[in-house]
């Protein structure tokens, strides 16, 4: 029996990996090809998912959820996509979409919203990109004017993940543009509000069973109360949901890289060349010796960075249902610092290794892995996405530096400091 390590999984942890796993090989691999060539949404998946009850692993229970955090999260997207990013991408997504309710939502708001996205029976989106806000999301065009209770929306919105399925959107917008950044406002939008509309739908090279969507808000009106946080306090909104939510797409993205290399060993054990098995040859024995190695590194980033995560949105939480107060103000109470440092090593790290994996993995299978009849090329072309979305591997890479340069600098003035 080979050995796996579980990083210290609980019994409900590992009763959650089987579970997703069940489903994967079950429901999504018989008909993840037919998904990815017809580009539609897989509706009749999504609601295996639901009946397993894997979308709210991640919330607290009084939302319906299972009581978990980041890690529950990652565990069901990374089981999800060992067979197919793309249909996995609809589960992450509402998670996208639940993580800022739940940092800045004020009680009504979790209630109102957080069950719906737990139990699956609405699914979430979150967008903040625009035409000519991409990695700089302080660009953000679209704006919101203040009338009365209500806000009128105004802009567009581009490649947001979930589309037309999803019936609860985050959307970013300024309140004022003079202010720049501190203008950017974060809004919950349902669908069917009037003026809200959709645009054009995305054709893309991988995740196609994942649909993306251009947002068009046209004088829509919305109620006040649909505010996620004070005026201004967007980027802020933008910038912590990303920081526990980039270690999503480093399951996701170890999740392809792992689907494609168990893939490649099942047909290079049987694929005969020069009268033996190409397994056999020492050059391939040593490219999926390296896979291997990026990706059990990459797991053991992604789960020792969840539990510190963990351990902070679960006091936060707790401590905000004694308090009243937000859980994100709770979390910087506990910790003023900010985890972007770490989330971003994972996302930048885990998406790499995605990409290197699954181009080897095409290699090591030869003629065959570049054919789409075979399921290798489709975790190739998945797997680059996750070098981009959320902020590309160059941005963190930026993220990263930029938080060391400041923690060293604060060390210097601690330092001076204690010399007084």
């Amino acid at each position: 029996m080979l050995m796996t390590f579980d990083y210290g999984f609980t019994d409900d942890q590992k009763e959650i990996i089987k579970l997703a796993r069940e489903i994967a090989e079950k429901k999504i691999k018989p008909v993840r090809a037919h998904y990815d060539e017809t580009e539609e949404f897989p509706w009749e998946v999504i609601e295996d998912i639901r009946k397993a009850d894997l979308f709210g692993v991640y919330l607290p229970v009084e939302y319906g959820g299972f009581g978990g955090a980041n890690t529950e999260m990652c565990l069901v997207s990374e089981e999800l996509s060992k067979a197919c990013g793309g249909i996995s991408l609809a589960v992450t997504a509402c998670g996208l979409c639940a993580i800022p309710i739940l940092l800045f939502g004020n009680e009504a708001q979790r209630q109102r919203w957080l069950p719906d996205l737990g139990s699956g029976k609405r699914l979430g989106a979150f967008n903040i990109t625009e035409p000519d806000a991409g990695s700089d999301a302080t660009a953000t065009k679209s704006t919101a004017r203040r009338e009365g209770d209500y806000y009128v929306l105004n802009g567009l919105k581009n490649f947001c993940t979930n589309g037309e399925a999803a019936e609860i959107y985050i959307v970013f917008a300024t309140v004022n543009p003079v202010r720049g950044p501190r203008g950017i406002t974060a809004f919950v939008v349902e669908k069917g509000t009037p003026g809200f509309t959709f645009g054009k739908k995305e054709t893309k090279m991988g995740i196609r069973a994942s649909s993306t969507y251009e947002l068009i808000f046209e004088n829509c009106k919305i109620p006040a109360s649909n505010r996620l946080g004070s005026e201004g306090y967007g980027l802020f909104v933008a910038q912590a949901t990303f920081d526990f939510s980039r270690p999503g797409v480093g399951s996701q993205a170890l999740g392809i890289a792992q689907g494609a290399l168990d893939e490649t060993i099942k047909y290079i054990r049987n694929r005969k060349q020069f009268g033996q098995t190409v397994i056999s040859f020492q050059a391939i024995q040593h490219m999926m010796a390296d896979c291997a190695m990026k990706i059990e590194a990459g797991r053991a980033l992604l789960y020792s960075v969840n539990r510190t995560m963990d351990k902070i949105q679960k006091e936060a939480y707790a401590r905000a249902k004694e308090s009243g107060k937000l859980v994100y103000e709770e979390m910087r109470a506990l910790n003023p610092g900010r985890v972007t440092k770490y989330s971003a090593m994972v996302k930048a790290f885990c998406s790499d290794v995605a990409m290197q994996v699954t181009t080897d993995c095409v290699q090591m299978c030869g003629g065959i892995g570049y054919m789409r009849d075979f399921p290798v090329e489709k975790y190739m072309r998945d797997a680059k996405i996750t070098q981009i979305y959320e902020g590309t591997n160059q941005v963190q890479r930026n993220e990263i530096a930029m938080m060391m340069i400041k923690e060293y600098a604060s060390q210097m003035v601690q330092k001076e400091l204690l010399k007084v």
